[in-house]
């Protein structure tokens, strides 16, 4: 089965993403969409940045559609299906270790992302300079390929999504042993030039290419030319943002629109 629609999954993606689905249970009643229409549905979601409502009738009903994703997503079945892919990356050898890349990037929310219960800090959501918003925290491998995600409101420093990425993005092995997950050298920009980021990188043994802040070039140095390859994080920022419902919160809550961003980071693995 090829792809009908520009926004559906090619039969390489398609066959990357099936394995790691999970298995239909056979009840009995009403045969469930099937998952490959059911996945090109929630990518044309994604790409769109259209309302449930507004899923065209060739991917089924809508509510059935949106029922099925928030499920999965309580389940937390794309981040499993992004955890596989990394491992498989992993074990083809695609994952450069040496060098990682951090930055965030603050999200515009839409007005119909505001009234959840418990709170706009409970669900990521904030004012910044630029309004209502979301902050998304993002680290990346050697080759630019996002690892991990961390939210928090708009208004908040990136050096809060330090720590919660370090720990995050660590990738299983194909044998024994701990996942993987610590490079040889984190590159961050003057965000996270501060004693705290410093001394958590030196704590973990990772050499921080941090440029120094003006007060501190005398105490600082950094290599310039990992530095320049930075952009490999505020490319793959970039990518993600093609998603309009990545560069745009519409979802209440957070733990919706972060499903949202690890489906669209999955793709980048494929």
């Amino acid at each position: 089965m090829s792809a009908l629609h520009r926004h559906d999954l090619t039969d390489e993606q398609w066959n990357a993403f099936q394995p790691h689905l999970p298995q239909a249970r056979g009840f009995g009643g009403r045969p469930r969409l099937d998952d490959r229409t059911f996945l090109n549905a929630v990518l044309w979601l994604l790409r769109t940045g259209a309302p449930w409502r507004d899923l065209p009738p060739v991917y089924g009903n809508w509510s059935s559609v949106a029922t099925r994703f928030y499920r999965w997503s309580r389940q937390g079945v794309w981040q499993h299906v992004l955890e596989c892919l990394q491992q498989l990356a992993h074990g083809r050898g695609h994952i450069d270790w040496e060098t990682q890349f951090i930055d965030s990037t603050v999200i515009r929310t839409h007005h119909h992302a505001a009234g959840a219960q418990g709170g706009q800090q409970h669900e990521a959501l904030g004012r910044s300079r630029g309004g209502f918003s979301t902050k998304l925290h993002v680290k990346c491998e050697g080759g630019g390929k996002p690892l991990a995600v961390f939210l928090t409101g708009g208004e908040h420093h990136e050096m809060l999504g330090l720590v919660p990425l370090l720990n995050a993005g660590r990738v299983k092995r194909g044998g024994p042993g701990r996942p993987k997950s610590r490079p040889k050298q984190l590159v961050g920009d003057r965000g996270y030039s501060n004693g705290v980021a410093r001394k958590e990188l030196r704590r973990r043994g990772i050499r921080a290419v941090i440029p120094p802040k003006r007060n501190q070039r005398r105490q600082h140095g950094y290599d310039r030319a990992v530095y320049r390859e930075r952009n490999r994080v505020e490319r793959a920022i970039v990518k993600l943002k093609r998603f309009r419902r990545v560069a745009t919160r519409y979802d209440k809550r957070q733990e919706v629109f972060l499903a949202l961003v690890t489906l669209a980071i999955a793709l980048e693995w494929v």
